[in-house]
């Protein structure tokens, strides 16, 4: 059984997928990007403010969906440059 997520926190999708979809007991979080579900716009802040803006954006669609990160087994990170990566790293090591 499907079950598609929407969280109010989060940002609405840009194109027409959910947020999450909910298979069983496995959750499947869709992509995202660093917008400001407040404001909708991008935010361009420094790498750690956007790694910041993305991870409170899936803590709140894990949430909407009855999850936390520590239900989290596999998550896949693009980087536009690995030079930016020790100052992703430090903010993302404060969820994982």
């Amino acid at each position: 059984m499907k079950k598609f997520i929407c969280a109010e926190n989060a940002p609405d999708p840009l194109v027409p997928y959910s947020q999450a979809l909910k298979v069983d007991k496995f959750l499947f979080v869709s992509g995202q990007v660093t917008i400001d579900p407040k404001e909708a716009r991008i935010v361009a802040g420094s790498i750690r403010e956007q790694t910041v803006r993305v991870m409170e954006d899936i803590k709140a669609i894990l949430h909407a969906a009855g999850y936390s990160l520590s239900n989290v087994v596999q998550s896949n990170v693009y980087l536009s440059s690995m030079k930016l990566f020790s100052e992703f790293k430090y903010e993302y090591a404060k969820y994982f």
